[in-house]
């Protein structure tokens, strides 16, 4: 009866885009009645269908118990007893029907592509593990990567799980002490890094720079450095630093590295994500589930089909990038594209010359970046034949109508389904999702949840919400791919993910469902901003902002804006006696760049006197959100100590 009363809503009213036939009739999942059903099954009866699933991997062993759930634990585990290798997967096993099969293109932002085959990659990333055994890399060490979107760094992840060692990969756009702090907290035994970073032709250093912190790392025994350009002259510690290239072409070194048997639930990474106390969180990653879940999750939300070339835009330094760069779309015996640049360099056209060159079918990028090529119009596109492209996908933050309609009818002549996607790093891979060959299209939706995703929208007060009404996503089961803690400290994971609704994921992003079951993401509901795709802070950009000599206290919101989808608006208090001006803007800018990273300066800094506080001395931060994005109600303003502020801040606002 539930079945048949959610196709009948499906296949009410609305503006939807449904598949053509062909891409229906192709696809792996042909309709939303067969979507439904393995729904179902795999709601009600978990374990038997991710049993099934599971048969798809290989295994040294398998398990012994599909899944367990401690609820007053929260203790989550999948294919408990079982041993498997991520690497063994994503390499070994396509050896014999795939090897001279291309498995990695790497396109640099200038310079000569490479590609790599199953067989080539296999060998080079044997060759790296046995680099990281000669300097006593063992199970369970952490291995840090601070690398520019080079093929080293995915070779250097795969073969730190082929070891059952635990990479841990930092964004190499964040700043030297956002590397720092992530090193310490994770006690990592090795730093992989670059000499340089390419930024629109310039060569960057990073090595150097680097070289600043390291000091301050105790556990660090090694770095490895990737020589990216010839024209840094890069400093290198003798008996600490070494060269990468040195390293992997010594004749000592083996062209082979077997694959360790790792327990399901070993910890493969760490990837550290924004919270809303200012301090990173190391959200940890087990192997088998992540592994199950990443396979599966490419193979039907991207309709997976042999002959594809896959390109995902992501950085790999963000979680998108670990999920569908490197180890799904490998999973799948999948060509996957790396990408290193800029979509607007050296001209606005760079990724649909890259489409064009590959011949790529499916696409998978960021609303931001869609909204920015937009900007310079269809004729850019037009310079190239995108016809091999079948499905496109959106990931980052839901897409606006406008920015879906131009990607569906520019980019996809209106034959591409697109695939909106909602995830987080927390969740290890796509959790709702259309599958493009059972699912009616609503532009700005993200559709239904993924198979073994119960999720639910609930008011403030954990009820169920009515249709149309906005709420919190939460998800009321555990998935395989589901954080396993947060790395040393099991007590933020259990307040930032389960105490709000006890027993349940909470997402803290806003959500509703509309009258045909559609989920639609409104963002977050925390302190955490989604500035183009990347989750920053606010209270660890207002940290950076109060640790400047000028500052006494800040207040860091959202404001919208038409390429970003959202920026970061600073309200900043000086010390008495100092006055704001351009330049210290720029300086204040600048040093949250450096403390953090340029993706995280302020688009606006107001000087104000005083912020809009409660008696209690709270900052009423719902009120600066507001005049932060120019809104003549701000809403109540009568628990405020000082309701006289609001009037002056409103007026004194920065133009957006």
């Amino acid at each position: 009866m539930i079945k048949k009363r959610i196709i009948e809503s499906v296949s009410k009213k609305s503006k939807r885009f449904s598949p053509s036939k062909i891409f229906r009739e192709n696809a792996h999942i042909k309709s939303f009645e067969e979507y439904l059903k393995l729904y179902q099954e795999s709601i009600e009866n978990p374990d038997l269908f991710w049993a099934k699933q599971a048969e798809e991997l290989d295994w040294f062993k398998k398990w012994d118990k599909v899944s367990s759930w401690k609820k007053t634990k929260l203790e989550c585990k999948w294919f408990e007893g079982g041993k498997i290798n991520i690497s063994y997967n994503c390499l070994d096993r396509h050896l014999d029907s795939r090897g001279n099969k291309t498995a990695l293109i790497w396109e640099p932002e200038v310079g000569k592509a490479k590609k790599y085959t199953y067989k080539e990659l296999h060998k080079v990333v044997c060759r790296f593990s046995n680099v990281l055994k000669k300097y006593g890399v063992k199970k369970g060490d952490r291995v840090c990567f601070y690398m520019p979107m080079i093929p080293e760094l995915t070779i250097g992840m795969l073969a730190c799980v082929r070891l059952g060692a635990i990479h841990s990969v930092v964004f190499g756009g964040f700043s030297i002490e956002s590397l720092k702090d992530r090193i310490i907290d994770s006690k990592a035994k090795i730093l992989i890094t670059s000499n340089a970073s390419l930024r629109k032709g310039k060569s960057i250093p990073m090595k150097n720079n680097v070289d600043a912190i390291l000091g301050d790392c105790k556990s660090l025994k090694k770095v490895v450095v990737v020589k990216r350009a010839d024209d840094i002259d890069t400093f290198m510690k003798k008996g600490r630093d070494v060269w990468w290239h040195k390293e992997v072409d010594s004749n000592n070194i083996d062209d082979f590295c077997k694959a360790k048997e790792i327990d399901s639930e070993h910890p493969a990474f760490i990837l550290y994500t924004s919270g809303t106390t200012g301090k990173p969180k190391g959200v940890v990653h087990s192997t088998a589930g992540y592994l199950m879940y990443t396979y599966l999750t490419f193979k039907y939300v991207f309709d997976y089909k042999e002959e594809d070339i896959f390109w995902c835009t992501a950085d790999i330094g963000w979680i998108t990038g670990h999920s569908y760069i490197v180890y799904g779309p490998l999973a799948n015996g999948a060509t996957t594209i790396m990408f290193e640049g800029v979509p607007t360099y050296p001209n606005p056209d760079r990724y649909w010359e890259i489409v064009d060159k590959y011949k790529v079918s499916v696409f998978y990028t960021a609303p931001t970046v869609v909204r920015a090529l937009e900007r310079f119009g269809k004729k850019w596109v037009e310079k190239h034949d995108l016809s091999s492209l079948r499905l496109l996908g959106s990931v980052g933050e839901p897409i606006n109508p406008d920015a879906w309609m131009w990607y569906h009818q520019v980019i996809g002549k209106g034959k591409c389904p697109i695939v909106d996607t909602w995830w987080q790093t927390e969740t290890g891979g796509i959790l709702i999702t259309p599958l493009p060959g059972a699912v009616d299209l609503k532009p700005g939706s993200a559709c239904f949840p993924f198979f073994g995703v119960k999720a639910s929208v609930l008011t403030e007060e954990g009820q169920k919400a009515k249709k149309g009404e906005g709420g919190y996503l939460v998800i009321e089961k555990p998935w395989p791919s589901m954080l396993r803690t947060v790395y040393k400290n099991p007590k933020r994971f259990k307040d930032t993910y389960f105490n709000k609704f006890p027993g349940m994921y909470f997402t803290n992003d806003g959500v509703k469902c509309d009258e045909d079951g559609y989920f639609w993401i409104m963002g977050r509901m925390d302190d955490v901003v989604n500035v183009s795709g990347h989750r920053l802070s606010t209270a660890e950009v207002e940290g950076a902002l109060v640790s400047h000599g000028s500052v006494t206290e800040a207040a860091v919101v959202p404001m919208p804006h038409k390429i970003k989808g959202s920026a970061l608006y600073a309200f900043v208090t000086l010390k008495k006696g100092l006055s704001g001006g351009i330049d210290l803007i720029s300086e204040l800018r600048n040093h949250v760049g450096f403390e953090i990273g340029p993706i995280a300066k302020p688009d606006r800094i107001q000087f104000t006197n005083e912020l809009p506080k409660t008696r209690s001395g709270k900052i009423m931060r719902r009120i600066l959100k507001a005049i932060a994005a120019g809104k003549e109600d701000v809403g109540n303003t009568m628990t405020l100590a000082n309701p006289e502020v609001v009037k002056k801040l409103k007026k004194e606002r920065l133009p957006l």
